[in-house]
């Protein structure tokens, strides 16, 4: 079975200042009066931590916030310790919270009593993309190799991620039901370890995100294999699409950010114009480019709308994973 995630990938940049004065609350009705908390959900070293941490840094930098922005990981139990932090928190205009597609799916396999549409949306800054990595040492050349290979281990082929549930699993789970593959999952604190670990020859292979792996790469540690996405990326120009070699296979994971229920509209509008400003920065398209994300933006009701479609998109993806398990 052949399952396409696409998603839309068009600028929503120029309709955000229309989002914006929506409503009656404007940016400046409301200031933060103390530090603002930014949740992490997930773990030190990861992707999702180190974008939270090159927003804070640019919000610093730009003089984006009258109080600062103090980054905190709450990556227990594949982000419910954060996700039920911030439900805790409703109401609390000092708080938001970076988020990672475990938004939609630890919700769906734990009950730790949470509703992500009980939450404010605030903004989606980047869809980040997946790539198949292996050893640069491995003999593995192109996707027909990858398949073979793990065929011949006998299912002791270790790939490499970040829980089960997580969005590498997710892909994993793709991997295994249309090749017909059986892998042994293996999970690890972060993204940045599992990069670590394939580089240091104790797991066979990963679906990354590029910039958990950039680094090696470039050193010649890493090699990709194929992207799931629907166009070649263009920091790895030579490296092919699953949907190119036959497979549509294709898989996003959002980079947003949500404040707690209940947040009061003036302080919505404040952090939606800050991470507007953000968007613009030289610093961060300059990152997305290197960095291989897909800038878009979006804010208000959309990005509700957005999120609630992801949630059962992604309950389907957990019961095909569940099935593999």
């Amino acid at each position: 079975m052949t399952i396409t995630f696409t998603r839309r990938v068009a600028m929503a940049m120029a309709t955000s200042a229309a989002l914006l004065t929506a409503g009656a609350a404007t940016a400046q009705d409301w200031q933060p009066q103390k530090p603002v908390e930014m949740v992490i959900m997930a773990g030190q070293g990861g992707g999702a931590d180190r974008l939270a941490r090159l927003f804070q840094s640019i919000i610093q930098r730009e003089n984006l916030s009258n109080m600062p922005i103090l980054p905190v990981n709450k990556g227990g139990g594949s982000g419910a310790e954060a996700l039920r932090y911030l439900m805790d928190k409703s109401g609390d205009n000092h708080t938001i919270m970076a988020t990672l597609n475990s938004y939609y799916t630890t919700p769906l396999r734990t009950d730790i009593g949470v509703d992500i549409e009980e939450f404010t949306p605030i903004a989606r800054m980047a869809l980040d993309t997946f790539v198949l990595w292996v050893n640069a040492d491995s003999d593995i050349m192109t996707l027909d190799d990858y398949v073979a290979a793990v065929q011949a281990s006998g299912g002791s082929w270790k790939m490499g991620g970040t829980g089960t549930g997580q969005e590498d699993s997710l892909v994993t789970a793709m991997l295994q039901n249309e090749f017909g593959i059986e892998v042994t999952y293996v999970p690890f604190s972060g993204g940045g370890d599992v990069a670590k670990n394939l580089v240091g020859g104790h797991i066979d292979s990963s679906v990354n995100n590029p910039s958990e792996a950039l680094g090696f790469y470039q050193a010649g540690k890493l090699r990709p294999i194929a992207a799931f996405t629907p166009e070649r990326i263009e920091v790895f120009p030579d490296t092919p699409t699953m949907t190119e070699l036959g497979h549509e296979l294709v898989y996003w994971m959002q980079r947003s950010f949500v404040a707690p229920p209940n947040t009061p509209p003036e302080a919505v509008a404040y952090y939606t114009e800050m991470f507007e400003k953000v968007a613009a920065s030289e610093e961060w398209q300059t990152y997305t480019q290197e960095k291989a994300l897909m800038s878009d933006f979006l804010t208000g009701d959309d990005l509700q709308t957005y999120f609630l479609q992801e949630r059962d998109l992604h309950a389907d993806l957990l019961g095909m994973a569940e099935g593999d398990s």
